[in-house]
């Protein structure tokens, strides 16, 4: 168990004969052995004991406070490896226009590759629907029809921005080729949801404007501090990346090799969730403010961490060897190579699905 997730209002977590225990109302409603542990992530009002508070720290496990609906607050970092002439190096490289933008043309590429590989395997999908869902129905089979063409062009024109990228000459013209992948691939999106209930005109953020963009952002903000996890332990600076300029209080790095994993972590998860009835509109509730015009409450959000996690740990052969890893082990991986190729001077490899 790598990571240990607490949404449980008003729980409180302790640390007790090498266990860590969440309570609630001094009722124990969990015990973790400690050692399991690498992460620890905090949702909305949960509390530490100091004996919690300096464990975590002395371990080194990075703990995360978010808001009930993951929006990212801060984080319990303990002592860190000082590695001074990486991060010097990795300075340099920000700074070397040519090498900033080859390492931001792999990623962007290979986030476009990633999310064209998930576009077609819906289009498969939708080549052979089950009886069930076409029936003797012509409107239902044109429907499928329809949206199997629209996830087919957006898979084509993906292709086209791939090579397009290639051509640029600054980041900024690359993060536009980026941006304009992204408007494709959400123009298309809602094809993607087989299940009646739901709807999604166009991707919404800070905040999210309904249930589908709810979830999404909520997974980007778990997926973005599972990586930047691995950086820091890369002895990276997360803040220094390629492709997003940095920012204050902006992990860049972070965000940078997130990319390459959203379409293949999160968004899959998303349309599981939503096209298997694991998550229901009935687990939202819209409010009137804009500070959360929509919440997933407490039942929904337990059920989509649960998915999350599972495809976190899911087992698989890495694309590039034989070994079998699971996607924690490659946010290392592909940190590492950053790494690597920050001393270096190489190019870097990004992760791509087959």
């Amino acid at each position: 168990m790598p990571a240990l997730y607490v949404t449980t209002q008003g729980a409180k977590l302790r640390y007790r004969t090498r266990r860590l225990v969440v309570e609630l109302e001094e009722r124990e409603i969990a015990s973790i052995p400690a050692v399991h542990v690498e992460q620890v992530l905090l949702f909305g009002n949960i509390s530490l004991t100091t004996p919690a508070l300096s464990f975590l720290l002395e371990s080194g496990i990075d703990t995360i406070f978010l808001t009930s609906q993951g929006r990212y607050k801060g984080r319990l970092v303990g002592p860190t490896g000082g590695n001074g002439k990486l991060r010097l190096l990795q300075y340099q490289r920000v700074s070397d226009p040519a090498w900033a933008l080859a390492t931001a043309l792999a990623i962007v590429r290979a986030k476009l590759h990633n999310t064209r590989t998930l576009l077609r395997r819906y289009v498969r999908r939708r080549a052979e629907p089950d009886a069930l869902e076409l029936g003797d129905d012509p409107p239902v089979a044109a429907q499928a029809e329809s949206a199997q063409c629209a996830l087919a062009a957006a898979a084509d024109e993906l292709d086209g921005l791939i090579e397009q990228a290639g051509r640029c000459r600054t980041v900024n013209s690359l993060n536009g080729v980026e941006g304009r992948g992204a408007a494709v691939y959400f123009g298309v999106f809602r094809h993607m949801i087989t299940a009646p209930g739901w709807s999604f005109e166009k991707r919404t953020r800070r905040p999210p404007r309904d249930p589908v963009n709810a979830l999404l952002s909520f997974g980007y903000t778990v997926l973005a501090h599972n990586v930047e996890s691995a950086v820091r332990a890369a002895g990276l600076d997360p803040y220094l990346g390629f492709l997003h300029q940095p920012e204050y209080n902006r992990p860049s790095l972070a965000l940078d090799l997130e990319e390459e994993f959203r379409p293949i972590v999160v968004d899959s998860v998303v349309l599981r969730c939503l096209n298997n009835a694991i998550i229901r509109p009935s687990d939202f509730l819209e409010t009137p403010g804009d500070t959360y015009p929509v919440l997933l409450l407490d039942e929904g959000r337990e059920r989509f961490v649960r998915e999350l996690e599972a495809r976190l740990n899911q087992v698989f052969k890495h694309p590039d060897s034989d070994e079998r890893v699971n996607y924690r082990r490659c946010f290392n991986l592909q940190a590492r190579r950053i790494a690597h190729c920050v001393q270096t001077g190489g190019a870097y490899q990004p992760f791509r699905v087959r």
